[in-house]
């Protein structure tokens, strides 16, 4: 096992997942390799079902691996209990889904707050830093509205701003514009974009539209269980 590298955000080594199917067993990652530097953009695209979500929910300590390794600032992801790794989580790793899962009876402001709050923050530093950051992408008016009062768009930025709130090493989206109309997806993409330059966040895009891609530091296929590119 390699000396994890003070560059590296992460690193994933040999990494397999199969699931149970029928008599057998489908392998979805085999033997799997994958390093991210701090600041990277990366675009991982690949055929529906080919185990692009799966990587991403192992690579962010949501789901276990079958066989291998991940090591996120040092720390061996999966060696930890469920208490450490949702501490790890919640530290370093921001999460942007398809779906924004802003829960619906927050406010704005509330909702990207939540992820401060858990780590008992007091709650008048948690409010000041996620109105800041919801200025930051165009929301200033909208603080005090609950997720059916924002239109698509807006409930996709608050979502940005909530897994950026804590300052993570490391953003993880899967689909984040694919709920989008054109204008929309571009302005949440263009977002991402200017905010991981920003903060050096390195940000990990799963994504089926290669003109996103392409605007990526590297782009990385995901084909029979391994990534490519």
């Amino acid at each position: 096992m390699s000396e994890f590298s003070a560059e590296l955000v992460l690193e994933a080594q040999g990494l397999v997942r199969e699931f149970r199917e029928g008599q057998g067993s489908l392998r979805v990652l085999d033997e799997l390799e994958l390093k991210l530097a701090r600041g990277e953009c990366v675009a991982i695209v690949g055929a529906s079902g080919s185990g692009k979500t799966t990587l991403l929910q192992i690579l962010g300590g949501l789901d276990r691996p079958t066989a291998g390794h991940v090591r996120i600032a040092g720390r061996e992801l999966h060696a930890l209990d469920e208490t450490e790794r949702g501490a790890l989580r919640n530290r370093s790793i921001g999460f942007i889904y398809q779906f924004h899962h802003l829960l619906p009876e927050f406010s704005a402001l509330e909702n990207v707050a939540m992820p401060l709050l858990v780590r008992r923050m007091p709650t008048a530093e948690a409010k000041a830093k996620a109105q800041a950051l919801l200025e930051q992408v165009g929301l200033a008016e909208r603080l005090t509205h609950r997720p059916h009062q924002l239109s698509g768009g807006e409930r996709q930025r608050a979502a940005v701003a909530r897994a950026l709130v804590t300052e993570p090493a490391l953003v993880f989206a899967d689909e984040p514009t694919g709920n989008l109309d054109g204008r929309n997806a571009e302005q949440v993409f263009e977002l991402m974009l200017r905010l991981n330059r920003e903060r050096h966040t390195t940000l990990v895009i799963v994504t089926h539209d290669l003109r996103l891609a392409a605007r990526m530091d590297r782009v990385l296929t995901l084909s029979e269980g391994r990534l490519v590119g």
